[in-house]
């Protein structure tokens, strides 16, 4: 196989950017992810793969909770704050405003136009990412107007 063929071949996959958070009431992680996709209609189920050891998934692991933040098109430079360590300062989470999550207490960021709270029913583990298969138990949408932030149009890329 071509390296460079797999890589270009990988990376024409097309995902979104999301905020993906999660507490354990004392400990808050948060990260940008890509690898997020529907898996199930019913129950409504989604798969998220996150980074093997990063803070999201110990305290994913940790809880079984978590909550995806839904970015707009206009919204990579929210995306982009949590392409870092994650910083808490009283109902901030990298400098972003957040409410927890009725159900689960995850983080939900006030400027994310669309959101939805987790809880895992399976882990998968392999390779350099954990793969978590959750069930959708609360979801809002503040803005359905606002079209969501796709990878491709930041001219970044992740895989391949």
């Amino acid at each position: 196989m071509d390296p460079q063929e797999k890589k270009v071949a990988l990376r024409a996959i097309t995902y979104g950017l999301y905020v993906m958070t999660a507490t354990d009431g004392e400990t808050y992680a948060a990260g940008g992810v890509n690898w997020l996709t529907q898996s199930s209609f019913d129950p409504p189920l989604v798969t998220a793969a996150v980074k093997v050891d990063s803070g999201l998934d110990s305290v994913i692991e940790a809880t079984g909770k978590f909550a995806v933040n839904v970015l707009a098109d206009d919204q990579l430079d929210i995306g982009k704050a949590f392409f870092r360590s994650t910083t808490r300062e009283d109902d901030r989470l990298n400098g972003h405003r957040f409410e927890g999550g009725a159900v689960t207490g995850a983080p939900v960021l006030d400027e994310a136009p669309y959101w939805f709270e987790c809880t895992v029913r399976d882990t998968v583990k392999g390779g350099d990412h954990v793969v978590f298969v959750a069930e959708v138990v609360n979801a809002g949408v503040r803005d359905a107007a606002r079209p969501p932030l796709n990878l491709r149009s930041t001219g970044m890329n992740y895989g391949g």
